[in-house]
């Protein structure tokens, strides 16, 4: 029994763990993406910039949501 609950526990955590790896994944490659766009483009940094931000904010809430229901 006591195996059965540490096991269980172990797969939730890694779970979240590549939840949150694959967020911030996400977050860089925005993030770069985002760079390399206003380097090619300076104008229109402030929209850019926006939505580089929204992107980052998507990643990050979906993996929240993972850590939610995995808990």
């Amino acid at each position: 029994m006591m195996l059965a609950q540490a096991t269980g526990n172990l797969s939730g955590n890694i779970h979240i763990g590549l939840a949150f790896g694959g967020a911030a994944i996400g977050i860089g490659i925005a993030t770069a993406g985002g760079v390399i766009a206003m380097s090619r483009n300076p104008g229109m940094f402030g929209k850019i910039l926006t939505f580089m931000f929204v992107g980052m904010a998507l990643a990050e809430g979906w993996a929240v949501i993972a850590w939610l229901v995995v808990k």
